[in-house]
């Protein structure tokens, strides 16, 4: 991904201005036939993007190349297959201020030569500042033009990779518990800082929050101030996702074998206390980068269930303790070992993992549910890569 500078501003608002204006026109003409008990599929929307063209009202599509216009179009009919198929809810018209503001482009649309990319139906290639250069030998396929809520505008070039291909084996495996206090604890006993960057801008998110409110609604200076407040919120975003970068490109390089808990975030931000803090602290992207990461680079990543009493296991005996609520942060054993909580975790997720490694075996809660009920047995699922 690249970001623009100021000369390529201009390009892609307006190309990302008539994509939304052509979805929402589509879209309108789809649910008018749909009331009618009619289906209108991408090759009749096609032909509607042509006549529009040629009307004095919408003349001005013409003078922007058709390729994301017909991207749109594709994104519409992919949105409605997945209603029919019931993997999602009706489409939604796009809006200026809450919606993605992009532009896609295929191979037909764009050209690419000694570094320089040129979209179509521009003389100048677009004024960009590289985040890092293309692979070697690499060709992009699709390029996306998009900004996003703070008011940046970056390139993204979709592009095969010769240079990611798998690590050598290694012997080493690690069981990875995250958490609040620590981000990671592994199961070497390492642990990870939680930096809880969204705590340490907290004073300054505020701050522009408060400023926002005093705007008023339709304002240009409103306007000024939601970007304020979407640029704090980046600042967040972008420092959390390098460090879960640096740290999950590390225990992937390391450890042939990785195991963690897959745990159910939707569920635990329901917790009002706790909702903020596990945003912050971002599981759900951590687990999304080591999968990727570790398909890419022939690792094998094993989720254990949610269930599995990892903090409440004894690692050395095996003996499962009664409750233990979360300010319980070391405890001993009947057997006399002395556990820290999270380690101890991190060993029985490893523990757990590597069981699935040898037989493929599941793992069931030394527990019953209430009723004398055997309690749903508990699996360890492993991601291949």
């Amino acid at each position: 991904m690249a970001g623009l500078t100021q000369a390529g501003f201009a390009a892609g608002a307006d190309h990302s201005a008539l994509t939304r204006r052509v979805y929402n026109m589509a879209l309108a003409a789809r649910t008018e036939a749909w009331t009618r008990r009619e289906r209108v599929n991408y090759n009749q929307t096609s032909a509607m993007l042509t006549v529009w063209k040629k009307t004095e009202e919408l003349a001005y599509l013409s003078e922007v190349s058709s390729v994301p216009l017909q991207q749109c179009l594709r994104h519409l009919q992919t949105a409605f297959t997945n209603f029919f198929g019931k993997r999602a809810k009706y489409p939604r018209f796009k809006t200026k201020r809450t919606s993605r503001k992009s532009a896609e482009y295929t191979t037909s649309g764009f050209r690419f030569r000694d570094g320089k990319l040129t979209l179509a139906k521009m003389r100048e290639p677009l004024d960009i500042v590289w985040s890092r250069p293309l692979p070697e030998r690499a060709s992009p396929s699709t390029v996306t033009v998009s900004q996003d809520a703070a008011g940046r505008w970056f390139v993204s070039m979709l592009c095969d990779d010769v240079s990611v291909k798998p690590l050598p084996k290694v012997d080493t495996a690690v069981g990875i518990d995250v958490g609040l206090i620590h981000l990671l604890t592994l199961s070497t006993g390492e642990k990870v800082a939680n930096p809880r960057h969204e705590r340490k801008d907290r004073a300054r998110l505020a701050k522009a929050q408060r400023n926002l409110a005093k705007k008023a609604e339709g304002s240009s200076n409103r306007a000024k101030a939601r970007r304020k407040v979407a640029k704090v919120h980046a600042r967040i975003a972008d420092r959390r996702r390098d460090l879960l970068h640096q740290i999950t490109t590390r225990l992937v390089r390391e450890n042939q074998t990785l195991v963690i808990e897959d745990l159910t975030v939707r569920n635990m931000v329901k917790n009002h206390r706790l909702a903020r803090a596990i945003s912050d602290a971002s599981w759900n992207e951590f687990r999304s980068m080591l999968e990727y990461k570790a398909a890419w680079y022939g690792r094998d990543l094993i989720a254990v269930d949610r269930w599995f009493p990892s903090s409440r296991l004894c690692s050395a005996c095996g003996a499962l303790q009664g409750k233990m609520p979360l300010n319980v942060r070391t405890w001993t054993c009947g057997c006399g070992t002395t556990h820290d909580r999270d380690v101890n975790a991190a060993k029985n997720l490893l523990a757990a993992g590597r069981a699935v490694e040898a037989c493929g075996a599941g793992v069931r809660p030394q527990r019953s549910s209430p009723g004398g009920q055997s309690a749903m047995k508990q699996e360890v699922s492993r991601r291949e890569p």
